[in-house]
């Protein structure tokens, strides 16, 4: 196993992937990847997700939590199961919660959305026990940015962690690190279209920053088009170096603490 001195990517679905998971690694550690956060979306993939970090610990941890677009399916049984394993080693932050409006109305596969309502009441409920347990959390805030602001505010001083994939408004992105909430950015930054979003990554301090794959999707330009996964992360942090006008050197070790004082648990 390589030694812990590589990339993090912070947030990863490797139970998704078009490939297994000892290739997705193996291919990760050869490209420098050496510790990977695997995400809990909902109740179903909480064990799935539990058995890969306890299979590959420590190289992977992972999160439990109920995605917005799951939040139907988060009631008192699924809330009794995040706590009861969330103090377990594997398991780095409560996500991928949040807050999502992008598809309501609209009928896309899974992407059917829950009411903003029930939206709402999964994410206090776990950001609650994010603050008993003393984790992070990972944020999912697509077209929701008052509504999530606002339900962090409530929390404001008792929880940390990162929006996760962030592309919102540079107002989102000052509000969060107000809040103490760093940023994660994925492959979307190196996107033509994404000249907003490159603005903000230039403002956002250093050490507020992180990176992630977000696979299988979002693969960072040159592999766009492709099936994202860990061994592509490199292709975004050597571009967020270059905004940052940093060497890929002092962004890793930058990084890599950003990371660890994020998850203490990742190591």
């Amino acid at each position: 196993m390589m030694s812990a001195d590589g990339w993090i990517d912070v947030h990863t679905h490797l139970n998704f992937l078009k490939v297994a998971p000892d290739e997705a690694l193996a291919s990760a550690r050869a490209a420098g990847v050496s510790r990977f956060i695997t995400i809990g979306t909902e109740p179903a993939d909480h064990p799935v997700v539990l058995a890969l970090a306890r299979r590959y610990f420590p190289e992977v941890s992972c999160t439990l939590g109920v995605h917005p677009h799951e939040a139907k399916k988060f009631d008192g049984t699924v809330a009794d199961f995040i706590e009861r394993n969330a103090a377990d080693p594997e398991v780095a932050a409560i996500g991928e919660i949040g807050l999502d409006y992008h598809f309501e109305g609209h009928h896309e596969g899974h992407h059917d959305g829950s009411p903003r309502e029930v939206q709402k009441e999964a994410f206090r409920a776990q950001l609650a026990i994010a603050d008993r347990l003393g984790l992070p959390v990972e944020i999912h805030t697509r077209d929701a940015e008052p509504d999530t602001l606002e339900i962090l505010t409530e929390f404001k001083g008792r929880i940390r962690g990162v929006l996760h994939c962030f592309t919102g408004s540079r107002w989102l992105a000052e509000r969060a690190l107000d809040l103490g909430l760093d940023l994660s950015i994925s492959g979307v930054v190196t996107f033509k279209n994404a000249d907003d979003l490159r603005s903000t990554v230039q403002f956002v301090p250093l050490d507020r920053l992180h990176v992630e794959t977000d696979a299988p999707y979002l693969a960072p330009v040159p592999m766009r088009g492709q099936p994202n996964q860990p061994a592509f992360l490199p292709h975004t942090a050597r571009f967020v170096a270059q905004l940052k006008g940093v060497s890929e050197a002092e962004l890793k070790a930058q990084l890599t603490s950003n990371a660890r004082r994020t998850f203490p648990k990742v190591q």
